[in-house]
């Protein structure tokens, strides 16, 4: 790798780090409905709790389209304690539930081959790295999939768009990383696989930015981002 041209990277996190392989979240629900059984809760059928799940989960995220505002897992969770169970939300309960469920979720996923080394590399050149993500999942449980993958050492911080204000690609969650590295915009690179939120988003905070393209996607016009990888080491090969 020739001298690279920006003090930091910002990674996005899904289908550019990690593969989420599997998003489908029966089996997950069905653990936490058990454990809320087992604490002698009075719930109705397992199909009518999680069938208004995911109809108000649903809901939640279309509306975080408009509003920038992520839709919390956590929030519908307390709602369907309130609204089935009678009982009083009590966060440590909460977290137990979460704890299960993230837990059961998590365990598809995979590291693709080219990121550690990539990551490594990057390390080993003094390159400062974060990471901005959109999630529904709450922090302490996105920090602990980022333990369970083996990919907590190589960031700085992780900015989730479940726990601050906006979601990418509102452009105070792109100044708030500019913030925690006390850099310039010029001086940072974010990388990501999603033409508008991890293109379009940082580019209006005037961060210069890779797109992931790993399926060989058509352009997405009319976007432009400054570069287009098909692999994290083709990051290696951007230089003055």
């Amino acid at each position: 790798m020739e001298k690279f041209p920006y003090k930091a990277i910002v990674f996005d996190w899904a289908y550019t780090l990690v593969d989420l392989v599997d998003e489908s979240d029966p089996k997950a629900f069905e653990l936490i409905y058990q454990r809320m059984q087992g604490w002698g809760w009075n719930l109705p059928d397992y199909k009518v709790v999680y069938d208004h799940y995911r109809a108000v989960f649903e809901m939640m995220i279309l509306q975080s389209k408009s509003t920038h505002q992520d839709a919390r897992f956590e929030d519908v969770l307390k709602l369907l304690v309130l609204s089935h169970c009678k009982e009083k939300v009590e966060g440590d309960k909460i977290r137990e539930l979460l704890q299960e469920y993230y837990q059961e979720i998590y365990k598809p996923r995979k590291v693709y081959d080219d990121t550690i080394p990539a990551l490594q590399a990057f390390q080993k050149k003094g390159v400062r790295m974060g990471i901005i993500s959109n999630t529904t999942n709450p922090d302490f449980m996105k920090d602990y999939e980022r333990q369970l993958l083996g990919l907590s050492s190589y960031f700085e911080f992780a900015i989730y768009s479940s726990g601050v204000p906006f979601r990418k690609p509102h452009p105070t969650i792109f100044e708030t990383a500019l913030t925690r590295l006390s850099m310039k915009a010029d001086e940072v690179l974010f990388v990501g696989d999603n033409p508008l939120t991890d293109i379009a988003g940082p580019q209006a905070v005037g961060i210069h930015t890779a797109w992931m393209n790993r399926e060989e996607a058509p352009h997405p016009e009319p976007i432009r981002p400054d570069y287009v990888i098909h692999s994290l080491a083709d990051l290696l090969e951007i230089s003055q």
